[in-house]
């Protein structure tokens, strides 16, 4: 399992004595001579890098400075005549401040006999339990989508042993991942129907292998800060390059489908920031999730989150649900297929049909639970919320004057402000894109998302207004696009995929524990107020105030605008992407992998 040395002691005196004398580098687990288990009940316990200190019976192990001293600490504490010296260790290390991750273990067995009868009855169930079966099988993520559970899975588990007894780590499984994905939005984009078949094929492969990567994960508990933040940033990366290869393939054919495709990647930002928005104001729910049924579910859940775990308690009712919200597995099969034998409009139309109900669905199931909720927000919660949305200078700069007004709003203002503004500005840009009547749209829209920042984000539905400023931004350059120039699309999707990346890239962090990305970066990028007023001048300033030609007409501004998107996109790119990298590869965040079945 990787340790270097074995030594024995013979007490705690003799124990406490070996601590102090080993390296600090090393990694120290405690085990009782006369254990008795499977090897990966131990594995389990001694070398999950996710948790400070981990233990089964008869073994404990510590990982980091603070556990390390706890342990030393409590090997000094203790008489010496502990019969089970691990157990008694962890008991220590918890009491001091070190929470110990105890490992469900299931048919798995870690014990220390007492007796020779408790010996060999332990040896008897160690025989009885193919711990091989047991390991492939917790390998698979326990709460998946039907796809996945049942095309996927039952194969991609034996991949991932084959890729851990031949050395290979989940990173390189990811990296291969995206390579596939990208050459399946290469061969898309080829616009012909060997292209569009070996496109869907690729894009099945590439999801195959991003099973396989966290099987692989969790099979050899290989986890990794890097390897979290690459497999949810390339899962982004890989569907909405393939939208854009989608787009390539059409407009080789004389078809125009990058509206589509930007569309569709407005689409599932906006879906993606309700499901995160909600999970952190319900963030006390997810990380304490109560027993199905009990006394104090019913007493703190609201009757709709009661009707939701009663219905997942009927087996049929489970997939259903599941299948209805068209999580990654089914979206990418159903794209896989569409593009094989459709084409690239009709795939994008029926995408953005199914991932619209999926949206409404899961958005009114949300929607009713926080009505319903019988539990105030905590200041955590709150404080979350409002980084995802994502407010900039402009907006701190007008929160002091503006507050005054802002807590003195009815309830529902916040998620209605934001619609209003969300819903407004697009529209205006739509019809008055490029005039100074469209920059005081912006200014408007500024005005608005300001006074909605503003405002403590705790109330029930408060949780909506960063989806609705994602909506608000993203279709606001989608809007200038169509209104003025429709060659400058293809720009417009990379500006969007780029702030997209920005916003995705602070959900991670703030899922992983690790808080919001520093204020430096928020100001320099802008905020979402700031870059929809900035791109809306832009167009005002290279267009004159006063367009001309048909909506969607190539006039004169329109090479400026291109090329004033492209800027904007590359430097954004450049500072959110720079940043990330370096936070998450050499910053002090924690390996954090997505256990929660969540299928986005």
């Amino acid at each position: 399992m990787g340790f270097g040395r074995i030594l024995h002691a013979r007490d705690a005196v003799e124990l406490a004595g070996l601590l102090a004398a080993a390296d600090p580098a090393e990694r120290i687990a405690v085990i009782d001579a006369g254990f008795v288990g499977h090897r990966h009940a131990l594995r389990l316990a001694l070398t999950d890098p996710r948790f400070p200190a981990g233990a089964v019976p008869g073994a404990l192990a510590v990982n980091g400075t603070a556990a390390r001293e706890a342990l030393v600490a409590a090997a000094h504490g203790l008489t010496g005549h502990e019969p089970n010296l691990p157990d008694a260790l962890a008991g220590a290390v918890q009491r001091g401040g070190i929470p110990v991750q105890r490992p469900e273990l299931g048919t798995l067995v870690a014990t220390v006999p007492a007796t020779a009868d408790e010996l060999a009855a332990a040896r008897a169930a160690v025989a009885e339990v193919d711990e091989e079966a047991v390991r492939l099988r917790r390998a698979v993520k326990a709460r998946d989508g039907f796809f996945t559970t049942y095309c996927v899975s039952p194969y991609s588990r034996y991949i991932a042993r084959w890729c851990a007894r031949r050395g290979l780590t989940p990173n390189q499984v990811t990296t291969a991942s995206l390579v596939t994905a990208l050459a399946a939005a290469a061969s898309a984009a080829t616009a012909t129907r060997p292209g569009f078949v070996a496109a869907g094929l690729l894009l099945v492969l590439s999801f195959v292998l991003d099973c396989t990567d966290g099987q692989l994960a969790r099979y050899s508990l290989q986890y990794s800060t890097v390897g979290a933040w690459l497999d949810a940033t390339f899962d982004r990366a890989k569907e909405y390059s393939f939208y854009a290869g989608l787009a390539i393939a059409a407009t080789r054919t004389g078809d125009h489908v990058w509206a589509l495709a930007l569309a569709a990647m407005v689409l599932m930002t906006f879906r993606h920031s309700v499901d995160f928005a909600f999970m952190a104001a319900d963030q006390e729910t997810a990380r304490n999730p109560t027993t199905a049924g009990s006394k104090v579910e019913a007493a703190n859940s609201s009757p709709t989150a009661q009707l939701s775990n009663r219905l997942d308690r009927v087996g049929w009712t489970v997939w259903a649900r599941r299948i209805i919200v068209l999580p990654i597995g089914e979206r990418w099969a159903l794209i896989a297929l569409l593009t094989a034998l459709t084409t690239p409009r009709t795939t994008l139309t029926v995408l953005l049909i199914g991932c619209a109900l999926a949206c409404c669905y899961t958005t009114a199931g949300r929607v009713l639970r926080s009505v319903n909720r019988r539990r105030p927000r905590t200041d955590q919660a709150a404080r979350e919320v409002a980084v995802l949305a994502d407010g900039g200078p402009l907006a701190e700069l007008l929160a002091p004057v503006l507050r005054p007004v802002a807590r003195r709003l009815p309830g529902l203002a916040v998620p209605v402000l934001a619609a209003l503004a969300a819903a407004g500005l697009p529209v205006a840009v739509y019809l008055l894109g490029g005039t100074w009547a469209s920059v005081g749209a912006a200014a408007g829209y500024v005005l608005l998302s300001s006074l909605v920042l503003a405002r403590k984000p705790n109330g029930a539905l408060d949780w909506l207004a960063p989806a609705f400023f994602r909506a608000g931004e993203y279709l606001t350059v989608l809007a200038l696009a169509l209104r003025l120039d429709t060659a400058s699309l293809p720009a417009a999707f990379g500006l969007v995929a780029a702030v997209a990346y920005h916003h995705y890239d602070t959900v991670y962090r703030l899922r992983g524990g690790t808080g919001a990305p520093a204020r430096w970066l928020v100001r320099a990028t802008g905020g979402q107020e700031g870059r929809a007023l900035l791109v809306t001048l832009f167009a005002a300033l290279v267009y004159g105030g006063a367009p001309t030609g048909a909506v969607g007409h190539e006039g004169p501004g329109a090479a400026a605008l291109q090329g004033g998107l492209v800027a904007l996109a590359a430097v954004l790119a450049l500072v959110v992407v720079a940043e990330s990298i370096h936070f998450w590869v050499f910053g002090d965040a924690t390996a954090e992998h997505d256990e929660s079945g969540d299928t986005a």
